[in-house]
């Protein structure tokens, strides 16, 4: 392998550690298991596998197999992630999975040179991570549950 390919894969998986350290700052700044080393962890090695793929086998076909079983395993990862209270009849950890997925998808992109698509990925994600401590949302939110109780009320 030329020494010019492994430099642009290493700034690839730099660029990878940077965006899913970003979209964990908000789960680690409010105490959540999965945070900045998660997420980064997660970006980072689906950016590595994808970009060696892609550099190892000019194979479109190929590539999307090594994509596809990213996809598998962190559904896996996320399974993992998903537990649920039977007693209380809820599910905890399905925020977290579903953002864990999608940051993989944001170290493909990287993997694949797209970069401007990862960095849109990365914002989305952050955003919809901070989401429940912005106070319009929380209202929002409070605003359409006291009108679900209240439909129920009624039946």
């Amino acid at each position: 392998m030329d020494i010019r390919v492994e430099i642009i894969i290493v700034s690839k998986l730099i660029v990878s550690f940077l965006l899913g350290a970003f979209i964990g700052l908000d789960r680690e700044t409010h105490g959540r298991d999965a945070g900045i080393r998660t997420y980064a962890a997660v970006c980072i090695g689906a950016t590595l596998f994808t970009a060696v793929a892609n550099h190892l086998v000019n194979d479109v076909t190929a590539v999307s197999r090594v994509i596809a079983n990213i996809v598998t395993g962190v559904g896996f990862l996320g399974a993992g992630i998903i537990y649920r209270n039977s007693s209380a009849g809820t599910s905890h950890g399905l925020t977290t999975a579903a953002t864990v997925w999608c940051t993989a998808a944001v170290g493909v992109a990287v993997g694949l040179n797209m970069f401007i698509i990862a960095v849109a990925g990365s914002l989305a994600l952050y955003f919809l991570l901070s989401l429940h401590h912005q106070k319009w949302y929380v209202k929002w939110k409070q605003k359409m549950l006291s009108k679900h109780d209240d439909g129920h009320k009624a039946d």
